[in-house]
């Protein structure tokens, strides 16, 4: 995306900030997996929301006072013995034209703290704003019993100087995130063709006899054939009993000829992720039994969506979803009274979508033009080895919705013609 994207995203967060206040965000760096390998880095989010940048080590600071304010970077520098061995660094000049902060104010993670006091938290005439009485840091708990990285990652900074006072910049953006822009949009957009694709793939070459792993496989092969950056989260390709199991990721089982094969799956259009979920028949057909059962859930996907508009709350939406599929469980037999919709349905029918899967954002929030739910109704049915799940990509627009993912097919009909 053009970097006008980001000096915006910047613009509004530092309006948001406390005056005399300063933030600090760190772009991430791959951890450690065994002896001298690392795992694949993955940017950190909210840096990537506020400069464009994907790199790691790199330490954004947004400074405020009165009506001044200065942003200021600090990236690797680039040596010989680093481009030999992993390729050219990312230079000042680079860094400036992506994230649109200008090159004076681009500086080596070396000079940080140096290059903080100096500038930041000093009286000197280096100053850029008067001395901070705030500093805002992410505190995300990934899990609620662990500490933010931010504080473990800016302790120094903390330890340096205990006068300051801990703010909470992730509240900040999480508001923020969840209604996109245009060129947000377009990401999504793109992110769901690639998705198409992938999906079709599975179609195409699904049997009877063929293992979870390979349509896993053939999936990232093909939106990386096709441009994607890759998964935007772990993939489920789950046969028969195993679509019972909600976040089924084994994916290493043979698909039986009577099996269902729930997908769960999305590609990336650079950070940004789509989420999808389809169910199909190995065979190529449904069973009288299964289409019954899936066409209660589509019929749900389907009036869910309906409901998506500005005002509605997820929390509406999900009661919805489980008052229609208790009709349905009750129509197919299978429960007596709909309080009992919950041993077959166990999860909400909506979450944000962007540069998270499960984007970040309240649910006390009412929807809003340019925010992006999933719609995604699902059963399952362990007794009888039928897990399904239908889900679609849903943008909230000024007059109601749009569903991103309407070109991806989800009849019964339409699945098993595809199929033939």
């Amino acid at each position: 995306m053009k970097k006008d994207i980001f000096i915006k995203h910047r613009k509004t967060f530092i309006k948001k900030m406390e005056d005399r206040s300063f933030a600090l965000f760190y772009s991430g760096e791959a951890p450690h997996k065994t002896t001298d390998q690392r795992y694949p880095f993955t940017i950190d989010r909210n840096f990537y929301y506020l400069t464009g940048l994907e790199r790691e080590r790199f330490i954004l600071v947004m400074a405020k006072a009165k009506d001044k304010s200065r942003t200021l970077l600090f990236i690797e520098e680039p040596s010989d013995y680093a481009t030999k061995w992993l390729g050219d660094r990312m230079t000042k000049d680079e860094a400036s034209r992506l994230s649109g902060i200008d090159e004076s104010d681009i500086h080596f993670v070396e000079a940080f703290r140096k290059t903080l006091h100096a500038k930041i938290m000093s009286d000197s005439r280096k100053a850029v704003i008067s001395l901070p009485e705030n500093v805002y840091l992410d505190l995300y708990r990934y899990e609620a019993t662990k500490k933010a990285l931010a504080l473990k990652q800016f302790s120094d900074v903390l330890s340096d100087y205990p006068e300051l006072n801990l703010k909470n910049a992730n509240t900040l953006l999480s508001r923020m995130r969840m209604v996109k822009s245009p060129e947000e949009i377009k990401e999504i957009m793109h992110a769901v063709r690639y998705t198409k694709s992938g999906i079709e793939a599975i179609w195409q070459n699904a049997k009877p006899g063929i293992n979870e792993r390979q349509l896993d496989a053939l999936f990232e092969y093909t939106i990386r054939l096709r441009g994607s950056e890759g998964v935007g989260f772990d993939t489920i390709v789950a046969a028969g009993e195993n679509a019972t199991v909600l976040h089924y990721v084994s994916n290493d089982q043979p698909v039986g000829a009577d099996d269902l094969v729930l997908l769960d799956l999305g590609a990336l259009s650079g950070v940004y992720s789509a989420d999808v979920s389809r169910t199909f028949p190995a065979s190529g057909t449904f069973t009288e039994r299964q289409r019954a059962i899936y066409e209660v859930i589509l019929s749900v996907n389907k009036k869910t969506i309906e409901k998506v508009k500005p005002g509605i709350n997820v929390s509406e939406l999900n009661a919805f979803a489980k008052e229609e599929l208790g009709k349905g469980l009750i129509d197919l037999g299978i429960i007596e009274d709909k309080k009992d919709v919950s041993d077959y349905y166990y999860h909400s029918v909506s979450h944000y979508l962007g540069l998270d899967v499960h984007d970040v954002g309240t649910y006390q929030t009412p929807l809003e033009p340019g925010m992006v739910i999933t719609v995604e109704p699902g059963l399952y049915i362990k007794d009888e080895k039928i897990g399904i799940r239908i889900e679609d990509d849903v943008l909230v627009t000024e007059d109601g919705h749009k569903n991103l993912t309407e070109a991806i097919i989800k009849e019964a009909d339409a699945i098993e013609g595809f199929m033939s």
